[in-house]
């Protein structure tokens, strides 16, 4: 392929990304305008407006502001947070079915909120904004060991022996949890039950609050870092060669990663599935370039699990299942497939 030809391809490759993005953008402005008015009370769209503008109802006000918008933009940050922390562990690693959830990233982060809530005298009045330094503690504690465990000084990061190794330290994590929910009283059992769902429990602004500053430091840096993944995919060896530094830049990357994960985790509960789901979706869509694949994969992550979280919340009215469920259902069909393609 020449040179003007190559060029050629590439304004036509950035030209359907952007097109992609524009659309997906689009679908998870419609998704978010279906979502507001779903529910056991529903707002049309005139009433929606005119709440938007202030001239609601009282009790329009509290469902929209209160209830529905505050789980609505933290469906849209924890799906990004997750679908771009996938991405991320799957270029690090060369590995496919890499997942914050699958190599027990999420589960580290899990019990960390669960031995605070075990311990807490009054887990109503936690405070919000110190759930994302737990689940970072508990998710980086996690990364390290799994890190540690697969990483061979001659051979480098072993993309199989990562994800064995992760597998095994999520099994005995959940393990630990389990036995630990034992010991809990009723009430904080149903908190542990709702969390491990994957629910979008922290549905108010703090948990809003508490988790933008993670994604606007963490998405930013990750999508900076878009052409150090382009060169680490090229292999240990070649990327050596053109001047990156491999274990540094793996390392730096996980942290990223670990850090978008156990912000999410600690909002949104155990939500499996986005972190593999999303990255291979958008990869379809505009190809292996992390320039356009870490946006992508974060749109569709977004969309994901606000359709989820919408589709819980209207499919068995007044009741709800949880978001992580409905994910669950998809993903899981999903990554079966995937492995089908990987023994092949």
């Amino acid at each position: 392929m020449g040179s003007a030809s190559y060029s050629l391809y590439e304004r036509r490759s950035k030209r359907r990304g952007i097109t992609v993005l524009a659309i997906l953008g689009a679908l998870i402005v419609v998704t978010f305008i279906i979502s507001v008015n779903t529910g056991y009370i529903r707002l049309g769209p005139l009433d929606l407006i005119r709440t938007l503008f202030g001239s609601g109802t009282d009790k329009q006000e509290l469902i929209l502001f209160e209830f529905r918008l505050p789980r609505i933009v933290i469906s849209v940050l924890v799906g990004a947070g997750l679908a771009v922390s996938g991405c991320v562990m799957q270029g690090i690693s060369r590995n496919a079915l890499a997942d914050p959830g699958i190599l027990g990233i999420n589960a580290g982060a899990g019990l960390m909120v669960m031995l605070f809530v075990a311990f807490y005298p009054a887990t109503a009045a936690a405070p919000v904004f110190l759930l994302p330094l737990l689940s970072l503690l508990g998710a980086g504690l996690t990364a390290l060991l799994i890190f540690t465990l697969a990483y061979k000084r001659h051979e480098g990061l072993s993309s199989t022996r990562l994800l064995l190794t992760g597998i095994a330290v999520a099994a005995g994590i959940s393990a630990a949890t389990i036995v630990l929910t034992l010991s809990l009283s009723p009430e904080k059992y149903q908190f542990v039950a709702t969390w491990m769902a994957g629910s979008i429990w922290g549905s108010n602004w703090k948990f809003v609050l508490a988790l933008l500053p993670w994604i606007f430091i963490l998405l930013p840096f990750v999508f900076y870092k878009a052409r150090v993944m382009n060169v680490l995919n090229l292999g240990d060896t070649t990327a050596t060669g053109l001047g990156a530094s491999v274990p540094r830049e793996q390392l730096v990357l996980l942290a990223a990663a670990v850090g978008l994960a156990a912000s999410c985790v600690s909002v949104s509960g155990g939500i499996g599935f986005v972190g593999l789901i999303g990255p291979h979706l958008a990869r379809r869509l505009v190809g292996p370039k992390h320039q356009m694949l870490l946006p992508a994969a974060a749109l569709v992550g977004s969309l994901l699990v606000i359709v989820s979280d919408t589709i819980g919340r209207w499919i068995i009215q007044p009741s709800e299942i949880a978001a992580g469920i409905i994910v669950a259902v998809l993903g899981a069909p999903y990554f079966l497939y995937l492995l089908a393609r990987a023994r092949s």
